[in-house]
């Protein structure tokens, strides 16, 4: 039996390159990579050398020895996926540009310090021959974006790619400007006078508003607040969630929505093991949340959560699934369709137990109006249906869920930059391979480029940024051999000189360390993985040496 991937997988492609036989898919060269949930190894050609095991930088990757039967689906996910793409279909890899010696040295200013900030920045100072000086600017105290910020507590093996950001962020030729802010320390203009290129890689920070009657209720908010809530953001440490109710709805049926299933529906027992942060695990243990709902407009077919994340949720202790609406229409299905199709039938023919939670997955159904007098109580969804081609349709019927918390979890967006090219219907910066474009003229925008979700859109899972940054990193360079950049009238000491003047509290990579260090510490005294510091004031504490408390 062969190497198999499991759940975790990042996507990073890491491993690819590593494998002597190839036997890893859909490698970045695929046309598939973009859009897959996961890799697979092939059960064929491996030769369970293990080499792949030792460079997975989540633990994804499990050797035949240590195979559970739990793991029993993922061992046919990878046999499936190589039924359905017997032969990959490749696609042009971006490649970094030759850098000719005594090309003098590029300088890089990249805004944000997430997947796609760290996957750019690594890509741009291991290209041989290429001289380069890179900027990270962040404007949290704390790096690291949406691992740590979006991932959910309960997925540690996923956090752990943290530590591979922070080494590439530790690189000599790398400065890290924490607690600064683009657009109140510093300005476009600052940047681009001190370096050659600037990246906008800061992810989409803004979410997708349902436009229905009543949304604005008490009860009634976005999941990625409610993800940024219970992940210990210090911008929304403070929000204040009633869970007193017996049901919630989270609209929307992508990863983000299971997550926010998993953690209302967790036993607190459950939650203690993982670094979700304090003030959450105790609202959370008086939480009166006994039912969670799914809700999604289209068919099954149509869900955007991976089967990873789908089949996950059965193994959540003293939580039931259940699923209702899963036509998935008369298309033929590949070989992995078929075994989502087979989780969600077993959802479907699920008989809750009593006393248990629940999460029920509800398909074709769509949000019409949130009901309430002054906070939410009900939500009204139209009940949909599948046409003959797969379609979805109104019946004309509609149905009331009784709810006191309603969150959307119906897509990010990412936000307007000043003095940057904004796409305001696709919410991105517009660009061409990640070098901006200017929507009026269609003309590129000397000196700009983007990576990441405010490049693409959010989607993908974090190794998805690998690829997108490589390609980002090669316009830069490519700009750069062809003498497109100007050149910047500061160097590496004048910018650090102009951010201590702006920002004189600023954080660099040692103050993060300190940080990182004081959570683990306090998380081992109460046996968790780490306990997150939440305010911004303590963090600048810890970051400095002082005295502080993890809040």
């Amino acid at each position: 039996m062969a190497h198999v991937v499991t759940q975790p997988c990042c996507n990073d492609a890491g491993c690819v390159a590593v494998c002597p036989v190839n036997c890893i898919h859909p490698t970045p060269e695929e046309r598939i990579h973009a859009r897959t949930e996961m890799l697979y190894i092939d059960p064929a050609t491996c030769i369970d050398c293990g080499a792949c095991v030792d460079e997975c930088p989540v633990d994804a990757i499990v050797p035949p020895e240590d195979l559970t039967p739990a793991m029993q689906p993922f061992v046919d996910m990878n046999a499936a996926y190589y039924e359905d793409n017997p032969t990959p279909e490749p696609v042009a890899a971006p490649e970094l540009p030759k850098v000719a010696r005594g090309s003098g040295v590029l300088r890089v200013a990249i805004v944000g310090s997430g997947p796609s900030a760290c996957y750019l920045a690594d890509a741009l100072c291991t290209h041989r021959g290429l001289d380069v000086e890179i900027s990270m600017i962040e404007r949290l105290p704390v790096p690291g974006g949406l691992v740590r910020y979006g991932v959910a507590p309960d997925h540690s093996s996923t956090k752990s790619i943290a530590g591979t950001f922070t080494r590439i962020m530790g690189r000599r030729n790398v400065d890290v400007y924490l607690d600064v802010e683009v657009g109140r320390h510093l300005t476009h203009d600052d940047l681009l006078r001190h370096h050659h290129a600037v990246v906008y890689a800061s992810g989409a920070t803004g979410d997708r508003a349902l436009g229905v009657p009543g949304e604005g209720l008490a009860g009634s908010m976005s999941a990625r607040e409610f993800v940024a809530w219970y992940n210990g953001h210090p911008e929304y440490a403070d929000l204040r969630l009633d869970l007193s109710c017996q049901r919630a709805v989270v609209v929307g049926n992508g990863n983000v929505a299971l997550d926010v299933a998993r953690v209302l529906t967790s036993d607190v027992s459950r939650l203690m093991t993982t670094d979700i942060a304090a003030h959450a695990l105790e609202a959370l243990a008086a939480s009166r949340i006994r039912e969670v709902v799914v809700l999604g407009r289209r068919g099954a077919r149509s869900a955007s959560f991976s089967t990873p994340e789908l089949l996950g949720l059965g193994e959540i202790p003293g939580v039931d699934v259940t699923a209702s609406g899963i036509d998935h229409g008369s298309a033929e299905m590949s070989v992995l369709e078929h075994i989502r199709a087979d989780i969600l039938t077993r959802y479907a023919e699920t008989d809750p137990m009593a006393g248990r939670r629940r999460i029920h997955l509800q398909f074709l159904r769509s949000p019409v109006e949130v009901l309430g007098n002054g906070r939410v109580e009900y939500l009204r969804t139209a009940v949909n249906a599948l046409d003959e081609h797969g379609g979805v349709g109104e019946t004309g019927e509609f149905e009331d869920i009784e709810t006191g918390l309603v969150l959307r979890s119906i897509g990010f967006r990412g936000e307007r930059r000043p003095g940057v090219p904004f796409d305001e219907d696709r919410a991105v910066i517009p660009n061409l391979a990640g070098a901006a474009i200017d929507p009026d003229s269609g003309e590129r925008v000397p000196g700009v480029y983007t990576a990441g979700w405010l490049k693409r859109g959010p989607s993908g899972v974090i190794g998805s940024n690998k690829t997108c940054s490589a390609e980002t990193a090669a316009s830069i360079v490519g700009d750069f051999v062809e003498g497109r950049h100007a050149t910047p009238a500061g160097d590496r000491k004048a910018f650090a000189a102009l951010v201590s003047a702006r920002q004189p509290d600023y954080l660099d990579l040692q103050g993060w360390r300190r940080i990182d260090a004081f959570e683990r510490n306090a998380g081992r005294s109460a046996g968790r993985p780490r306990v997150k510091v939440v305010s911004t004031s303590a963090m600048s504490s810890v970051a400095r040496g002082e005295p502080a408390v993890a809040r």
